[in-house]
């Protein structure tokens, strides 16, 4: 939820019996200690630390500037320009130095990995000083890589998930697993405890991973209407919109596949072939730049509104009001399994 998440968000979370979490991987090393910072001061519980480990973009020019170009009559629209040339705006975990030398300092209790997993020699000092670590997977391939290097527990990242595919590779074939199906695959071949994660927005679906042998259950849309969230009006709007909210996944608002609210972006790239879809991160500046000229002129329909198949479940309501419903939902959810038939 890089963008979504809040430092008091994650306080609030982890402070009713959640594990909060905050997302810094579309921010640099010094504003990450910020936002560490920011949920220590709300609480004294255990917390989540997420960053990207894709690997870096190769410079395209000829893919950028096409892209600039399939876009510049969205940008035309608004009165704006499109950008001359695309940056890469989110540096990998993978290559950033400055955040894995803040975490050996810092030491949040939690780091989790999505898009892939940083080196071996990263992974073990950060587990030396005691960080427990996370990574997510989309299919049994990657969640083997996960255990054999030493991960703590692994996040079964079903179809559903809103936000970015977790993909190590966005050129492969994405096998889309659900979540159930995933959940129960990692389960059984296994060693390393399975954190379901997709679609999951209820006490009940909680209940149904834990059943399948999950360890735990991770809910990002879940929360986005919280009013902790960073979301801006116009994607609280779409997100509550209940006769009329669906996703997609699209590829053309940050150049790797992700889950959205369908909105005027994703109709953009429905048509588009991949290839020409200029490469994560640079994709997402021309992407950013375009939801900034829209909004200017009151357009809220180009934004990343991330979220995963079970939107219509959301719900308004304090994250630890959300946690404290959550958990009577799953004991009801348990206690209805006990039933006699």
């Amino acid at each position: 939820m890089a963008g979504t998440s809040t430092a008091a968000l994650a306080a609030a979370v982890s402070n009713a019996g959640g594990l909060g979490s905050i997302g810094v991987g579309a921010v640099t090393a010094e504003k990450a200690r910020g936002m560490i910072a920011g949920v220590r001061a709300g609480t004294n519980h255990p917390f989540n630390v997420n960053v990207f480990c894709h690997r870096p973009p190769v410079a395209d020019p000829a893919r950028e500037e096409g892209w600039i170009a399939k876009l510049a009559p969205a940008f035309k629209r608004f009165d704006a320009e499109p950008p001359r040339e695309l940056r890469e705006i989110y540096k990998s975990f993978v290559t950033d130095d400055a955040m894995f030398e803040m975490f050996m300092l810092e030491r949040p209790a939690v780091v989790s990995f999505h898009f892939g997993l940083p080196s071996p020699a990263k992974i073990a000092a950060l587990r030396s000083v005691g960080i427990t670590l996370l990574a997510s997977a989309t299919n049994l391939e990657e969640a083997k890589i996960v255990a054999a290097t030493g991960i703590d527990a692994v996040v079964a990242q079903g179809y559903e998930a809103g936000g970015h595919r977790g993909v190590f590779d966005p050129t492969a074939r994405d096998e889309r697993l659900g979540t159930m199906a995933l959940t129960r695959l990692l389960v059984r071949h296994l060693k390393i405890p399975v954190i379901a994660a997709g679609g999951i927005m209820d006490g009940a679906g909680i209940a149904a991973c834990l059943t399948l042998g999950a360890s735990a259950a991770q809910l990002g849309t879940a929360f986005i209407a919280c009013p902790e969230t960073d979301a801006d009006n116009g994607y609280r709007a779409a997100l509550l919109d209940r006769a009329n909210v669906r996703t997609v996944i699209t590829t053309a608002i940050s150049g790797r596949p992700a889950r959205c609210i369908a909105n005027k972006f994703t109709e953009i790239g429905e048509d588009i072939p991949v290839e020409d879809i200029a490469p994560y991160p640079m994709a997402y500046d021309a992407g950013k730049a375009l939801n900034a000229a829209a909004k200017a002129k009151g357009e809220t329909g180009y934004g990343a509104q991330w979220a995963g198949q079970a939107v219509a479940l959301a719900r308004v309501m304090p994250a630890a009001d959300l946690v404290a419903e959550l958990q009577r939902e799953m004991e009801q959810a348990f206690a209805a399994q006990r039933q006699p038939n």
